[in-house]
Formats: structure tokens, sequence, C-alpha cells
């Protein structure tokens, strides 16, 4: 490890580690190669597989007071999927967008919103990345699975998403996988209010044509 990654891998000495906080740090470390391809590959892995990826998450995984003090696992491994989400960015995602610190509305508000898997879905539709059909199933088989399944199948939909042009908010993604245990309805009652929100706001038949041909672009 170099000295620049040795002393980024140092969490902030204030106890709020916030998603966002952890997201800047992440992007920070995807810069270099290295670190980038071993956080990827921790992709759809448990925990106990990423071998690689505790060399940069550990210190963020246990109290920098009490190091014996580890985080819900739950949460924990939450932020090894997101690091390994983030370091798996298509290339042109990794050059053209932010770390996702929020966004514009897709209905053109102009309200400052954090955009939650549902909305991204929504955008997908909206812009004509994915078809209504392909984005309301994905979301609704999602919204049912365990944590297990969600993980499994991120990794494809985010890529599909990004690959498309569609951001994804990392900060409210780490969130809301690290609650999915315990508030899964809840969250995914955002996810469907989020998308429905966005996605509705313009007939999707008049994309139809437009959305098939990109879906079948970004599975190939």
């Amino acid at each position: 490890m170099t000295s620049s990654e040795s002393t980024a891998a140092m969490p902030p000495k204030r106890a709020d580690r916030a998603p966002d906080r952890f997201v800047t740090y992440i992007v920070g470390l995807c810069e270099t190669p290295r670190a980038r391809a071993e956080l990827r590959r921790g992709l759809g892995l448990p925990v106990e597989r990423c071998n690689y990826l505790h060399r940069y998450l550990v210190p963020w995984t246990h109290d920098r007071d009490d190091p014996a003090k580890e985080m819900h696992p739950d949460v924990k491994r939450a932020h090894y999927a997101v690091a390994a989400l983030i370091a798996a960015r298509p290339r042109a995602a990794r050059a053209t967008q932010p770390p996702g610190d929020g966004t514009s509305d897709a209905a053109g508000s102009g309200h400052p919103v954090r955009t939650d898997l549902g909305a991204s879905l929504g955008q997908a539709v909206f812009q004509g990345v994915m078809r209504p059909t392909t984005a309301e199933s994905t979301l609704h088989l999602t919204s049912r699975q365990t944590a297990d399944s969600v993980h499994a199948g991120l990794p494809a939909l985010t890529r599909q998403l990004l690959s498309g042009g569609i951001p994804v908010d990392w900060a409210v993604l780490l969130d809301d996988l690290a609650w999915w245990n315990r508030k899964r309805d809840r969250i995914a009652t955002r996810w469907l209010d989020s998308y429905f929100r966005i996605a509705g706001t313009e007939p999707a038949l008049e994309n139809d044509t437009k959305t098939h041909g990109t879906t079948e672009e970004n599975e190939r």
C-alpha cells in the first residue's frame, strides 16, 4: 500500500461516519487502478469472502476509539457491497458522474432530491433507457427479495443504469442496504413511490421503441 493509500484508509476522527463521507472516500480510492481492482473483487460476495477489501474498509467498520467494537453485520455488509459497486462502475460513469450527493428530480421540478433505487429506475424509464415493464418487474421483484438476493442482483442492475447514463446515489443505497433486513417493507414502499412519481410523469408508450432498443444494447 502506498503512503497516500495508507493515509486515505483512515476514517475521519469524528464519530459521524456518514454514508456520504464513505462514498467520497471510496470514489477517491478508485482513482488508483490497484485499489479499484481490489475493491471490485467484492462484487456480490459476502464480507467473509471479500479478502481484498479488508485493507481499505476495516478502519471504517470498527469504532475508532474501541477497535473491538464492530458495525452491525448488515451495516458492514452494505459498506462492502457499495464499495465494490462503486469500483465496478463503467469507465464512462467514472469519468462523467459525480458520487451521488443529490440530484434534480427527473420530472424537471428543479428541487434537489436524494435518489433511491426506485427513483433511478424511474429516471431510466423517463429517459428511455429501460422499458416500463422491465423496470417495474425488476423493482417489484427486488422489493420482495431477501438481502442475499438483493446483493446478488445489484451488480448487473447498477451497471445497466450507469451504462445508460442514469446516476445511482450510493449513499442512499448504502443506507437502504444497511436497513433492508429490518425495514424492508418501508424501504420498498419508498422505492415504489419514487419510481412512479418519476416514471409516471410522461406516457411510457411514446418511448417504447427507443427504450426497447436501448435495453437490448445495455444487456449485451
